[in-house]
């Protein structure tokens, strides 16, 4: 009898090779540390391909850059529509910060492979990264004032003491829900392809009529995998035009 993993250990960080300096300090590489820096080398690899010497592969150049072309296109938009033209300066970030959650998304979604977006510490030190740089950008351009962002207008000082710590909460929150929006959604489509793959395994493994039908399953995988597909595109996008919406009511005092 064959040992079906469970749905939940594929999200398992295991090292593959251990390093430990005493007892306090652990280096080891694990699987999440080599899908990061495999994503961060597609990542500088799709910014190399603008920059390809014209003697390159034409299908090979081409190539590379209608996808570096997509994310450019798409990261402008974003921050034309939601920041105008004042977000222009933080092209570069939220261009770097598209595409990286892309990249990881997508490899996750390679067979055998791990999905970095799917663990909470990563989302949420994307998001803290978000939060942080946004409120340094808003006390840059409006210093103290930037504490009117918990007080609206017009608003009078026996409401004042119960709109500030609803305001306050609500922003406090947002890096939160940045994060678990993301996690929530790449962990669920995981472990939703886990369980039907495990089910066509049993299915196949118990022989008869079930492995006749063992084929239905397979089919309802590769659906499923069409959705992940668009699951990972689009999650990215929101993480991203979120944080351009994020940085809009910073500058703008939204």
């Amino acid at each position: 009898m064959f040992f079906i993993p469970g749905p939940l250990e594929q999200f398992e960080i295991s090292p593959l090779l251990s390093l430990n300096l005493g007892n306090f300090l652990d280096l080891s590489i694990t699987n999440a540390l080599l899908i990061t820096l495999l994503g961060l080398s597609l990542f500088y690899s799709l910014t190399f391909a603008i920059g390809l010497p014209t003697g390159s592969p034409r299908v090979l150049k081409q190539a590379w850059q209608y996808i570096v072309e997509g994310l450019i296109l798409v990261s402008a938009a974003m921050l034309s529509d939601n920041v105008g033209k004042e977000g222009e300066k933080f092209y570069p970030f939220i261009f770097s910060l598209f595409s990286f959650v892309v990249i990881a998304n997508l490899i996750g979604l390679v067979p055998y492979s791990f999905t970095i977006t799917s663990h909470l510490i990563v989302t949420f030190s994307l998001a803290i990264i978000v939060f942080v740089g946004v409120n340094i950008v808003g006390v840059q351009k409006h210093g103290i004032d930037i504490l009117c962002l918990f007080l609206p207008g017009g608003t009078s000082i026996a409401l004042a003491f119960l709109l500030v710590p609803i305001e306050l909460i609500s922003y406090i929150f947002k890096p939160i829900s940045l994060s678990v929006r993301l996690f929530a959604n790449m962990m669920a489509g995981h472990t939703l392809l886990k369980v039907i793959a495990g089910f066509a395994w049993s299915m196949l493994s118990a022989g008869g009529l079930l492995f006749i039908f063992h084929t239905l399953p397979l089919a309802i995988i590769v659906i499923l995998m069409g959705l992940e597909l668009g699951v990972a595109l689009i999650q990215a996008y929101v993480f991203s035009i979120l944080s351009c919406i994020y940085l809009n009511d910073t500058l703008n005092m939204h």
